[in-house]
């Protein structure tokens, strides 16, 4: 091939191989502006009703021990309809799942901030599980599908893995602040607005994504893992609620393990599956999604030790335990900020180490927290530290279980993705808070508390190293690079 044969045409080079753009156009930015806003939005659902619990149950007649079914209704729909609505996604079409589960989380808000009974608020909050297990991955595959793999797709996963990240931390801030100066209403209300202006916007913006021919829903595999990602949820649920003895949680929890052992059995035998096995197979699904899985069991449930310690120990309020979480909202918007430039310096499994280890590190010094306030700047530290590290884990694993697959299957792999995300914020709190309250056993005093949540935090860290030591060993090296 002659010099003049490898003259750049039309921003490439003739005769060889363009690759990925790494510039951002305008009308780029702004779909990942819609789409980044609607994810930030079911973030901060996840937690803005945590500190206002109590005064809901006060305002509306809740039982003390129905209390729980606010949060539990909301995340059994969100992660239990998670995989099947990402497949649904593929078939017939992401951007009209995406919007419909616009629309239903706008109404559902409005449902539950209007409620005056018990049963319309659960009523609402289901819906709101329903509308965030739709709109997340279908979300998630249109970013996907819409940025190509390669740099902008790791900017784009990154921002996006931040602003969910910082949306669950602002929830628990912005819960605090609406209940206080306004009525808890308002942390549904809240949500209304947003909505509306994402349908009004999203439809001349957001092109619509699905293959030329659809292919048959899986119902078997439907219906058998959402049944047993219900039951593992419940289980769980029930787990954190009553101890791990529980007879409802361990039932629960092992019909939902039966569950899943038979959709892997149906997968192997559909002639269009859900989930092809070959693709729970591939490396970077199934290491990318165990170290997404333990990044969000940690990290989750890290801000639960922190609350009670911060509570509990050195007796802060509700509110200045929340406000205090915005110094770990700060290191996941720098970690994810970062990460699409540390994965493209040193690679996605490069950066899943690095993170973890970071991540890690941070926790494990929290251990060293006193009885008295002077430890704050330990905890400011530590949780600052491992927020940057536990983004940059996050970010990875998404661009780790997103790669390497066709366009067809981005629904199904971001719901995969997805439905690993809601597992871990699931789990993680009724885990730590079984070691935590365990270790404490009936004693009150804050010594009795500081040393119950020290052990769960030495474990929490064990978890994350040993997460790391799993991906340094089985996940292989990529060879990408910005």
């Amino acid at each position: 091939m002659s010099a003049v044969d490898e003259v750049s045409v039309a921003g490439g080079v003739r005769g060889v191989e363009p690759g990925p753009p790494t510039v951002m156009t305008g009308r780029l930015r702004l779909v990942l502006v819609v789409l980044l806003v609607a994810q930030f939005m079911l973030a901060v659902d996840f937690s803005i009703l945590n500190v206002a619990l109590p005064v809901i149950g006060k305002g509306l007649g809740f039982s003390l021990a129905n209390l729980q079914w606010i949060a539990t209704s909301f995340a059994l729909c969100a992660a239990g309809f998670t995989l099947f609505f990402g497949r649904v996604a593929d078939l017939f079409g992401r951007r009209r799942l995406f919007l419909a589960g616009l629309a239903l989380l706008g109404i559902s808000s409005l449902v539950g901030g209007l409620a005056t009974s018990p049963e319309l608020l659960l009523i609402a909050r289901v819906a709101q599980g329903l509308a965030t297990a739709a709109v997340t991955p279908a979300g998630l595959s249109l970013l996907t599908t819409a940025f190509p793999e390669g740099p902008l797709r790791d900017r784009a996963l990154g921002l996006n893995g931040a602003l969910m990240s910082a949306g669950f931390t602002t929830g628990a801030i912005l819960g605090g602040v609406l209940t206080d100066l306004l009525s808890w209403r308002w942390s549904f209300f809240i949500n209304v607005p947003v909505a509306l202006a994402v349908l009004i916007i999203a439809p001349s913006v957001i092109k619509e994504s699905k293959p030329e021919t659809r292919p048959k829903l899986d119902i078997p595999g439907a219906i058998t893992v959402t049944a047993g990602l219900l039951a593992l949820v419940f289980g769980m649920t029930q787990a954190g609620e009553h101890g791990w003895t529980s007879p409802t949680a361990l039932i629960s929890l092992a019909l939902g393990v039966l569950l899943l052992i038979l959709f892997y059995v149906v997968e192997k035998h559909s002639s269009s599956p859900l989930v092809p096995v070959s693709v729970l197979k591939r490396r970077t699904v199934a290491w990318g999604n165990i170290a997404g899985l333990i990044a969000f069991v940690t990290e989750t449930s890290l801000v639960f030790l922190m609350t009670l310690y911060l509570q509990e120990v050195l007796g802060y309020s509700a509110l200045s335990a929340g406000l205090s979480f915005g110094v770990l909202g700060i290191g996941t918007i720098i970690g994810g900020s970062l990460a699409a430039k540390v994965i493209g310096r040193i690679g996605t499994k490069s950066t899943l180490i690095t993170g973890g280890l970071l991540q890690a590190v941070a926790t494990a010094a929290l251990f060293g927290l006193g009885d008295d306030r002077s430890w704050m700047w330990l905890l400011l530290a530590g949780t600052f530290l491992g927020g940057i590290g536990n983004m940059l884990v996050i970010v990875g694993f998404m661009v780790t279980a997103t790669s390497g697959l066709p366009d067809s299957e981005q629904g199904m792999a971001t719901g995969l993705a997805t439905m690993t995300q809601q597992i871990g914020i699931t789990m993680g709190t009724p885990i730590m808070s079984a070691i935590a309250t365990g270790h404490i056993a009936g004693r009150t005093t804050s010594g009795a508390v500081l040393d119950g949540v020290g052990l769960a935090v030495l474990i929490n860290a064990a978890i994350v190293l040993a997460g790391t030591l799993l991906t340094a060993l089985f996940l292989r090296s990529d060879r990408r690079r910005a």
